[in-house]
């Protein structure tokens, strides 16, 4: 094992559960706004900042989970399986508690945010109706995103496919009954959107509970022991998951001043924004797979001391990767209207957002590369060079998209090629730390 070459099959078959739940877990985001394109453009633009608003506090947790998903690989290549079970419990400890203290931040704070950066009064209300249910879903978020750092970390991934499934048939079931008031359900219109997803959450939490009690071998991994708190282990969580954290919640805020930005362009261009996101989340949904993929692969072969065998698996993630996105992107552009139509049935909504379909099918190659050698620094276990760099390239990406918005004559499709000037420099800027920089023996 010491000297195995990592095969074109031992990625996929990492990756492809974790695509699969991608896949099932945009069936969430498709809904809501494909019913919220049938409701209205005001519910669809406030729909887009909710959501954008609401990853963008999710990522914190997400972001902490990944770095938990860093040190539970690192122990399974080294064969210390009795270690991961005090982990996973110490990241479910901290990301309860840190989950209701942001709710009841963002429970109490988020008009005052909302009055500050939001123009119309018609989105600003609707925004909030919207946010204001969907915070407490964060508590069930952020203890999937612990089981997902359990089971990506340990390779085992299959279940992150069948939770998420059931989580999608949840919501598209209490979207369709919230949103219209179909089933005896009362008529919530956006706010059902929000309720549906919460209770979706719920939902995949009880199924992971279940499934982990019933079908993993608990005892050797050590895992539901309640371990009484003990802070030196927290601490050396930390120590890898804090950057990863920061990074992720950096990287969502550079999406929410997108979106803050296009709102002042007008209720349209926030309209075809949504849609665009929409679409665009689909087109990545490979990349997050085959990224989370080399997350694991890169972790696990430095804990068998497999240094040299970092970059060729990055290489060949990389091609598979850039061959899923090019069929996305063959669909997208031979049937864009139909693609569109998914998502409203106006016909001037989905011909004005056709040339920004093209501009994000662009991006989608710049990204496939950058993300998968951006995950590569992660997964050395350097999370501090991988927050450095997130951070400076979403500064640059701000900059560039509040310049972009306020050019004179722009239009929407012009700003949503900010998209591929951030997949290009994360990718120039990981690649001369994957080749130069020095990882090969960071400790985690």
């Amino acid at each position: 094992m010491k000297n195995h070459t990592v095969t074109y099959k031992e990625i996929w078959r990492i990756a492809y559960p974790i695509i699969l739940s991608s896949v099932v877990h945009n069936v969430i985001t498709v809904t809501d706004t494909a019913f919220l394109g049938r409701v209205g453009e005001i519910e669809l633009g406030a729909a887009a900042i909710g959501g954008v608003f609401y990853l963008t506090v999710i990522m914190l947790g997400f972001g902490f989970s990944i770095g938990t998903q860093i040190i539970v690989a690192r122990r399974f290549g080294e064969n210390k399986n009795s270690e991961i079970g005090i982990i996973i419990e110490h990241t479910h400890y901290f990301l309860i508690i840190f989950s209701i203290v942001l709710i009841a931040i963002m429970f109490f704070g988020m008009p005052y945010i909302f009055d500050a950066v939001l123009e119309s009064d018609d989105i600003r209300n609707a925004t909030g109706e919207y946010v204001k249910y969907r915070i407490f879903g964060l508590f069930f978020a952020f203890i999937i995103h612990g089981f997902r750092a359990f089971y990506i970390g340990i390779a085992r991934t299959k279940v992150i496919t069948y939770t998420t499934i059931f989580m999608a048939l949840a919501n598209v079931f209490f979207d369709y009954s919230l949103i219209f008031g179909n089933f005896g359900f009362p008529e919530m219109g956006i706010a059902g959107a929000a309720i549906a997803s919460v209770i979706a959450e719920l939902l995949a939490v009880v199924f992971f509970i279940i499934y982990t009690s019933r079908f993993v071998d608990t005892k050797f991994y050590n895992l539901f022991r309640f371990y009484k708190f003990d802070f030196s282990v927290l601490k050396r969580i930390f120590v890898v998951s804090f950057p990863t954290m920061m990074q992720n919640f950096i990287s969502f805020i550079g999406w929410f001043f997108f979106f803050l930005f296009v709102e002042k362009m007008g209720e349209r261009s926030l309209a075809i924004s949504n849609i665009i996101r929409s679409v665009y989340v689909v087109m990545l949904i490979p990349i997050w797979g085959f990224s989370s993929a080399t997350n694991t692969l890169v972790s696990f072969v430095i804990g068998r001391g497999n240094n040299n065998e970092v970059l060729p698996i990055i290489y060949k993630v990389m091609k598979i990767t850039v061959a899923g996105v090019f069929i996305l992107v063959m669909l997208n552009v031979l049937f864009s209207e139909l693609v569109l139509s998914v998502y409203t049935n106006n016909k001037d909504l989905i011909n004005d957002s056709v040339p920004a379909l093209y501009i994000v099918s662009i991006a989608s190659f710049f990204i496939a590369i950058g993300f998968v050698l951006f995950s590569g620094v992660s997964g050395t276990g350097n999370t501090k060079v991988s927050f450095l760099i997130e951070t400076f390239v979403i500064f640059i990406y701000v900059i560039i998209t509040y310049l972009l918005v306020n050019l004179k004559n722009t239009s929407v499709e012009l700003v949503w090629t900010i998209e591929i000037i951030y997949g290009f420099i994360i990718a120039l800027l990981s690649f001369l730390y994957l080749k130069y920089g020095k990882w090969q023996n960071k400790m985690v």
